[in-house]
């Protein structure tokens, strides 16, 4: 497994998350700070998929430390090159999606990304 791939949670724990606390959040994740839900579309079965993450936005780019790794929702978006967001009351549509390797040190990104990506890669894409 590469640094981009690993899950700090382990197998349990993303089986309950999965199962509920994702419908709850997803509901309410629109309207909490800290929270966004995307929507998706399945790169095999073309189906619209709602996420909800823990995100933050800053400088015009959502972000997303992968703590689960590099799950369907970021290989759907990076299939497809785009997503639709609801971030802090507001719909965003995101493009140019990337991975931001653990470790990387860009000093244009913003603090709060620079210390996230010390310990996890993150997921990073434009909002328009």
């Amino acid at each position: 497994m590469t640094t981009v791939e690993q899950n700090m949670f382990p197998a349990w724990f993303d089986r309950l998350q999965a199962r509920y606390m994702n419908p709850v959040v997803r509901k309410i994740g629109p309207y909490l700070p800290g929270f966004a839900v995307i929507q998706h579309r399945g790169r095999k079965s073309g189906r619209v998929f709602t996420t909800p993450v823990n995100a933050f936005r800053a400088k015009g780019t959502l972000y997303v430390a992968m703590g689960h790794g590099r799950t369907d929702w970021i290989k759907n978006i990076l299939a497809a090159g785009e997503a639709e967001t609801t971030y802090a009351f507001r719909q965003y549509r995101l493009t140019n999606p990337r991975i931001i390797a653990r470790g990387e040190s860009d000093p244009g990104l913003p603090r709060l990304a620079r210390l996230m990506s010390r310990r996890l890669p993150l997921f990073a894409a434009d909002t328009e």
